[in-house]
């Protein structure tokens, strides 16, 4: 899949990028629609404030200060303001949270793990293991000769990787996230994810992306020289497509069944030896001696 310019990817805009799951979309609209403008009040009214006080307390207005040292109605307001000013906040971050650490049950499970300097993906109920790593720029003097070479169709610089990551679309999807060496962190901005790696941890969090699509993130956290090197790729795909991927990748779907050979071919892949003792008269021949032995204990 070729990804979508502005979509998943950094496009050079200042605020958050364009959020693809529910919690992404409600920590979104909870930042843009209510924390920004709420800070935006607060430092309009508290620079207001000091400018009326700057001007109307100085010197040249009030050449002898006034020798007061409390208000009750101030120091009430100053109190209780602040207070309200935080539950009005804190309502609606419970709430995020709680739906962010309280999950609808998964239909796939993916676990991570962080390395120096790349990043490793199991699929335990699919049997699909892999590991990813950057793709390097045509004329990178580091990239080996028979090393594939970043192109467009992959990704931006320094977000292209060699294998991505693929989930269905309309699923929920578990991450279990922990590392073998440093600490890492994954992150990927269109999901609000971004979930330390440590090692000898297990860290949990989920997505469910609607919108097919390719979205790119990289470790968030200082891991080493060539920390800015281990970017993360994830395609999400309809349900027909990850279930050809996963065949592709040598893994099977829960709950199929490898196809019964046929009673001829079972039968045909018998060694003369193996076919000699499945034979009645083999079986009674090896069930003889065990008779024989039981007799011998009776008498």
């Amino acid at each position: 899949m070729i990804p979508t310019p502005g979509v998943g990817e950094p496009d050079g805009r200042k605020g958050i990028q364009m959020q693809v799951t529910p919690i992404g979309e409600e920590a979104s609209a909870f930042h843009n629609n209510w924390l920004l403008p709420l800070c935006a009040v607060i430092s309009v009214f508290v620079l207001a404030l000091l400018v009326w006080t700057i001007i109307r307390y100085r010197r040249g207005a009030n050449p002898t200060p006034s020798r007061n040292s409390h208000n009750t109605a101030i120091e009430v307001i100053w109190t209780l303001l602040p207070v309200l000013i935080l539950v009005a906040i804190a309502i609606p971050s419970i709430r995020l949270l709680r739906h962010q650490y309280s999950p609808p049950p998964a239909d796939v499970t993916v676990k991570v793990t962080g390395h120096q300097w790349y990043w490793s993906y199991e699929l335990p109920d699919y049997g699909v293991t892999f590991d990813s790593y950057m793709l390097k720029e045509k004329n990178d003097p580091t990239r080996q000769a028979n090393q594939r070479a970043r192109t467009d169709n992959d990704g931006p610089p320094l977000l292209a990787v060699d294998n991505r990551l693929v989930i269905p679309a309309g699923k929920v999807v578990k991450f279990i996230i922990t590392a073998d060496d440093v600490i890492h962190s994954f992150a990927i901005p269109a999901f609000w994810i971004k979930q330390d790696a440590n090692p000898g941890q297990l860290h949990e969090t989920w997505v469910k992306v609607d919108r097919p699509g390719v979205y790119f993130g990289q470790c968030s956290e200082l891991c080493g020289a060539r920390h800015g090197f281990m970017p993360i790729a994830v395609e999400v795909v309809p349900q027909a497509q990850f279930a050809q991927w996963v065949g592709s990748q040598g893994g099977h779907m829960p709950g199929a069944t490898p196809a019964a050979a046929p009673a001829g071919a079972a039968a045909a892949a018998l060694t003369p030896a193996a076919a000699a003792a499945t034979t009645p008269a083999a079986q009674q021949a090896a069930q003889q001696p065990a008779t024989n032995q039981a007799a011998t204990a009776q008498n």
